[in-house]
């Protein structure tokens, strides 16, 4: 009995995990906070490491399902590396929603903040595992940096295998990197591998602790400009929903969508926003009196919030 309960099998259980209101976890300085009636929630997919009596408990819930260890984590890719893939991933969403949303209620990026924001790095190129999404490189090579273009320019100043030395900023404190340009990438270019946008003109804050993946962008975006815009979205409502978002706002599609759906049952949701392309996932499911809506941008969201 001991055994069945705590020795852990090559089995795990996925199925609906925590919902969680955006709007609390999202803070700012520099800008009127309009804090909004209602809630804009983010759904997530739970996923537990089994043992026995937690292999059966799952067979029998009829909301999970049991996967193998080896479609989790296919042999060859280290748990650690993709957990930090994953994280990376939370954090590149998180940017690219505040830069959705930034071009769309401020005059961004041509009114932007000192230094360079790294937004993603490519795996196996220098850059990678030395600066990370929300990292901002305030100097090369001892030489200020005010924008993307200082950044890209001293960085296609440096031949091959030459050192650069960054300053960048992380959470408020300095930090030191230093690497070289080396050919890597998909076309093994001369590269340090990195993707850079202005910095953005005031700080945002996203808290989204230990989750990880890009499905959250949609909500991150959505709930960022409802506290910025004078107007309400949410309008009194729970509205969850889920999704990518890319730097021109096109929502795109995501895994588990039938998990997260009943996520949203359970957290109340009045309306479900669904990217377009998983509606067909969907088909037949029943969603009780929550409606489930289909989005392709972050402007559609935005419209199809304020008409309903």
């Amino acid at each position: 009995m001991i055994a069945a309960a705590f020795i852990p099998l090559p089995y795990y259980a996925e199925g609906p995990g925590p919902a969680r209101n955006v709007l609390p976890l999202i803070s700012f300085d520099d800008r009127e906070r309009h804090e909004a009636r209602g809630e804009l929630v983010y759904t997530t997919v739970r996923l537990q490491r089994l043992t026995l009596l937690g292999l059966v408990a799952a067979w029998l819930d009829p909301v999970r399902y049991v996967v193998s260890e080896d479609l989790v984590y296919p042999p060859g890719i280290d748990r650690q590396e993709e957990a930090e893939r994953s994280i990376s991933q939370m954090d590149q969403s998180k940017i690219d929603a505040t830069f959705v949303v930034l071009t769309r209620l401020e005059d961004y990026p041509r009114d932007h903040g000192e230094g360079a924001l790294v937004r993603a790095t490519v795996p196996g190129c220098p850059a990678a595992g030395e600066l990370f999404p929300g990292d901002v490189i305030l100097e090369i090579d001892d030489r200020d940096v005010g924008s993307r273009r200082d950044a890209s320019r001293a960085i296609e100043a440096v031949g091959e295998g030459e050192p650069l030395e960054f300053v960048v900023e992380v959470d408020g404190e300095r930090e030191e990197a230093r690497f070289t340009r080396e050919a890597c990438g998909p076309d093994e270019e001369i590269l340090v591998g990195v993707s850079l946008l202005d910095a953005f003109p005031f700080p945002v804050t996203m808290s989204s602790g230990a989750v990880g993946g890009p499905s959250a962008g949609l909500m991150w975006a959505l709930g960022l400009y409802e506290l910025l815009d004078p107007g309400d979205l949410a309008d009194g409502r729970i509205v969850a929903g889920t999704g990518t978002i890319d730097l021109e706002g096109n929502v795109g599609p995501i895994g588990g969508i039938r998990d997260k759906v009943i996520a949203a049952e359970r957290a109340g949701a009045d309306l479900f926003l669904v990217p377009a392309d998983n509606m067909a996932e969907l088909e037949g499911m029943e969603t009780g009196a929550m409606e489930l809506v289909s989005i392709a941008t972050i402007d559609e969201a935005i419209d199809s919030l304020e008409t309903r």
